[in-house]
């Protein structure tokens, strides 16, 4: 009863399955992935301009290297930028899975960015506290601080939202990356209120802080770029896609399923087994129908090759002849 109704809410509801509109979906989110690029480069530009201001009346150099570690994290954006216009070519016959996996490359750039940050941060403190320096206008330092942190989170906020939402792992290392600046300008702040107090060791001490904790963020970012690398996927989507192939009409057991990301976009391969007395357009048609509720059910799922084995009650092995040949 509940597959009817579900089939029933399925025809009544508008949508397609003509290619050119799975991939204006793709081509949407690629499209929202630039938007959330472009405002937050917008934010972080502003944000390193008044910080710019307040670096020329008080001449501190942590606000210098902050201000400048907010134009370097503004700039994340561009292979980004470039790797969703890329993504967004069509497939051809060389790379007949389109051009998704240049947001991989892209979020490559970003982990090497985030551990340039890193170095940049540890070595900034570390040549502090062997040579500490007075700071004028600390209020206005302290202010500076703050607006760093608050458009850098802002910034963390919305870009690890997005890339979550369209998939993109990129997108989701350089809000992790923009997190980090928000970090260093808490260190900036600290370093104020510590210089403030009458201790000017206070800056560098806290900058090391603040390094070892932008390296537990590039620790998540580069995790996060491997798996997507290595076509990891998270195992409630296997166990989703099985869940959904067991409730096919016509599928007796659900074989292998494969996942994999292409840029933002999932791609999916799995086995079914049929009764061995189908015909061949039935078994297609069971087929067809398998691919059709992935699609639909299954979370940027793009496109699905499902493969259809008969169940013979004998034992027959049918794929005996690609023994060794199929991987593990």
């Amino acid at each position: 009863m509940r597959a009817l109704l579900r089939r029933a809410r399925h025809q009544l509801t508008p949508h397609s399955h003509d290619t050119a509109d799975k991939t204006d979906e793709a081509l949407e989110s690629s499209g929202r992935g630039l938007r959330v690029l472009a405002l937050s480069f917008t934010i972080l530009m502003a944000t390193a301009a008044i910080q710019a201001v307040i670096v020329v009346a008080s001449g501190s150099v942590a606000l210098l290297g902050d201000t400048l570690h907010n134009v370097a994290d503004a700039l994340t954006a561009v292979p980004l930028a470039i790797a969703f216009l890329i993504g967004r070519r069509a497939a051809t016959r060389r790379f007949t899975y389109g051009y998704g996996r240049a947001e991989d490359l892209a979020g490559l750039v970003i982990v090497v960015i985030i551990a340039g940050s890193a170095a940049l941060a540890g070595y900034e403190a570390f040549r502090r506290l062997v040579d500490p320096q007075d700071v004028r206008a600390l209020w206005w330092v302290a202010a500076a601080a703050v607006a760093g942190f608050l458009g850098n989170e802002w910034v963390a906020r919305y870009r690890i939202k997005a890339g979550r939402e369209i998939g993109s792992a990129a997108l989701v290392a350089d809000g992790l990356h923009a997190r980090t600046d928000g970090f260093t300008s808490l260190a900036v702040l600290a370093g104020a209120a510590g210089a403030a107090l009458g201790h000017p060791i206070a800056d560098p001490i806290i900058g090391l802080l603040i390094t070892v904790a932008i390296c537990f963020v590039l620790r998540d970012a580069l995790r996060e770029i491997y798996h997507r690398l290595m076509d990891a996927v998270d195992p409630a989507l296997v166990a989703e896609a099985e869940q959904i192939l067991s409730q096919v009409d016509g599928v007796r057991r659900v074989g292998r399923v494969r996942l994999r990301w292409v840029g933002h976009a999932l791609r999916a391969e799995t086995d079914i087994v049929l009764a061995s007395d189908l015909t061949l357009a039935q078994a297609h048609a069971v087929a067809v129908d398998a691919e059709h509720r992935l699609i639909h059910d299954l979370p940027r799922l793009r496109a699905a090759t499902v493969h259809t084995d008969p169940d013979s009650r004998d034992g027959t092995d049918h794929h005996a002849v690609l023994q060794g040949h199929h991987p593990a």
